[in-house]
């Protein structure tokens, strides 16, 4: 953006929070001017989280003018909304790496920056690290600010609940900062929502509670007597003038809301906050998006965007339909057959494809807020009830209720479809959503079937089957993306049953899922190099097709495995254990994900840098097969 500019680039000369420290307001509002357009122009390249950071563009300014980083910490929940700290922070020119292999993250890293103090990408966590923080920092007798970023989405979620209710009895001094712009991803529901939007449109308490407190203090005799008098009342004032007023409830002090874009305003209210004992949380009312009209418009859509046309708004590259759009197109056909079908989302409707649900069938539709634990609770309890619910969840927040998938759902057996969008790699939002573990965590879990298919058919067959036919928990995870229609012409599919898709001799390659592909590419290079494999497509993870592998591998001697989970617990490892059991030892390669986390990039530079390509892969099957001989 250097070329042509008539008059200086103050974002130019930012290269650390110290050179916010030294400008005045006009010289920041300029600035925050000059991060929009930056961000525009290098999101609409890179593609990531673009409305959340235009809403938070004063905010983080003022937060680094008031606040001396490093030193003083601030907490970034889920962290999507960290790109304009990460410009002020030393990384504005890295920023055409950001998401790719190598480059910068698209949330806080510690160990990308001293700035970063803590990594985050999952919501409502950061008022439970910012609490650990400060009592961390009074037991070690040291002296730095600590300051939580939540936003009101983030606080649907009942770990922040969990957070407020212990960070109310606390004497350690803590800021929260509630990033209120009335939205998660989709706009947000429920009870605390409407809380919000009431407190939005009543009167500054505290400001009018400050001006006549000064006030009576002024009056001769009688002014400090008044003052008691009032506090004693405050409660009755408190709720004639901001009704509710949980915060105050838990004991944490309120204060706001106030504008969020108005830096001079945020800058006299983060001082203030600064010299407060105990926890104080500041209610900031920002707007998703803002700046950019499109973004503005749309926030849903431009959360978390593909590269895009600035002018237009319109993202670059359409591929053709997803798996999420396949799923969605698809719940709404079969809400049409089974009148007791129902769907649950945790503040995805769009995400995970059910927005078309939402609106065909709004009294079957259920938006429980980011509360996954709640979300499949409350699954259970359709279940229990005559229902038949279906939860749709990216893979990494499925994570978030696993004891509710054991204690709730499994042991009673009940008949709820785990819609796992996401699963294996998701690419650029890097370790903390990548959907690698699901296979592990789920396929020890008593009464629960895992399906995974390999194409769209697969996946509308298993997806009529776990609702229509299926009784108990059933799980089908599927990638993020594109898949193809009809990867091969195969039978039916049938509960348990794997299909092999290619005859051979002298290997058995089963795979899982997306990996199918992977392995009919295997297999033809191996075949120029005169190795026929033998392809199985699993389907379903749990329960395997024991005689269908076991008999291959007793054909062929060799065995390889190929799936998009962690090595450690998942489908090789539930391969191996069968074959153990009934006593077939065989010589054998298992591909998956090593054990450590899997960091941002592009899905194909992963897949090879971690030795998951076809090139790969055949080639270290033919190693496999050169020690057997």
């Amino acid at each position: 953006m250097a070329e042509g500019r008539n008059e200086a680039y103050l974002l130019d000369t930012i290269g650390s929070p110290e050179d916010i420290r030294r400008l005045d307001i006009a010289g920041l509002e300029k600035l925050a001017g000059e991060i929009r357009s930056f961000l525009i122009e290098r999101v609409s390249v890179t593609g990531g989280h673009l409305a959340s950071n235009l809403g938070v563009v004063e905010l983080t300014l003022a937060l680094h003018k008031v606040f001396t980083t490093p030193r003083d910490k601030i907490i970034w929940d889920v962290g999507h909304q960290s790109y304009v700290h990460k410009i002020i922070t030393g990384r504005r020119d890295k920023f055409e790496t950001l998401r790719r292999l190598d480059g910068i993250s698209g949330f806080p890293k510690c160990s990308e920056s001293e700035y970063d103090c803590f990594d985050t990408g999952h919501s409502s966590t950061s008022v439970s690290a910012a609490l650990g923080y400060a009592r961390a920092r009074d037991l070690l007798n040291e002296d730095y600010h600590v300051v939580a970023v939540i936003g009101d989405g983030a606080m649907t979620g009942g770990m922040a609940f969990e957070a407020l209710n212990d960070v109310g009895r606390s004497p350690n001094n803590m800021i929260i900062i509630l990033n209120d712009n009335g939205m998660s991803i989709s706009k947000n529901v429920g009870g605390f929502s409407k809380y919000l939007s009431k407190i939005r449109t009543q009167p500054l308490y505290y400001k009018a509670r400050d001006d006549f407190n000064t006030f009576l203090n002024r009056l001769p005799a009688i002014g400090k007597k008044a003052v008691r008098v009032l506090d004693r009342a405050k409660g009755t004032i408190k709720y004639i003038v901001t009704p509710g007023i949980i915060f105050e409830e838990l004991g944490i002090r309120y204060l706001g809301p106030i504008d969020g874009h108005d830096i001079a305003e945020l800058i006299k209210v983060f001082s203030n906050a600064k010299g407060m004992k105990g926890p104080v949380l500041i209610h900031v009312k920002t707007q998703k998006g803002r700046g950019y009209g499109a973004a503005e418009n749309k926030p849903q859509e431009f959360h978390s965007i593909s590269p895009f046309e600035i002018e237009t708004g319109e993202v670059r590259a359409n591929n053709g339909p997803t798996y999420s759009d396949v799923f969605g197109r698809r719940l709404v056909e079969l809400a049409a057959m089974e009148p007791k079908l129902v769907a649950i989302t945790a503040a995805m409707p769009l995400g995970t494809g059910l927005d078309n649900f939402s609106k065909a069938y709004p009294d079957r539709f259920f938006d429980v807020g980011i509360a996954e634990q709640h979300a499949v609770t409350f699954a259970a309890g359709l279940a229990k009830g005559g229902l038949k619910p279906v939860v749709a969840v990216y893979s990494t927040f499925l994570q978030r209720s696993y004891d509710q998938i054991i204690h709730d759902t499994a042991l009673q057996d009940l008949h709820v479809v785990f819609a796992i969008d996401r699963a294996g790699l998701v690419g650029e939002d890097g370790e903390t959503h990548q959907g690698l573990y699901d296979l592990s965590y789920l396929s020890h879990i008593p009464n629960m079937t895992i399906a995974a298919p390999a194409d769209y058919h697969e996946f509308i067959q298993m997806l009529d089957y776990a609702v229509l036919k299926h009784d108990g928990p059933i799980a089908i995870r599927y990638p993020r993306g594109t898949g193809k229609e009809r990867l091969a012409q195969a039978a039916d599919v049938e509960p348990g049953k794997g299909v092999r898709i290619l005859e051979g001799e002298d290997v058995t390659i089963v795979a899982v899922g997306r990996m199918t592909e992977t392995a009919l590419k295997v297999a033809g290079s191996l075949s120029e190099r005169g190795i026929r494999a033998e392809v199985i497509n699993a389907r379903f993870v749990k329960p395997l097709d024991e005689q269908l592998i076991a008999d291959s591998v007793l054909k062929t001697g060799a065995l390889v495995t190929l799936e998009d989970n962690c090595i450690r617990g998942g489908f090789g490892s539930s391969v191996l254990e069968m074959l153990n059991t009934k006593g077939i030892l065989v010589r054998s390669k298992l591909f998956g994900f090593p054990d450590r986390p899997i960091p941002h990039g592009s899905i194909d530079e992963l897949f090879g840098k971690y030795g998951l390509d076809p090139v790969t892969i055949a080639a270290e099957t033919d190693r496999l097969l050169e020690k057997r001989g």
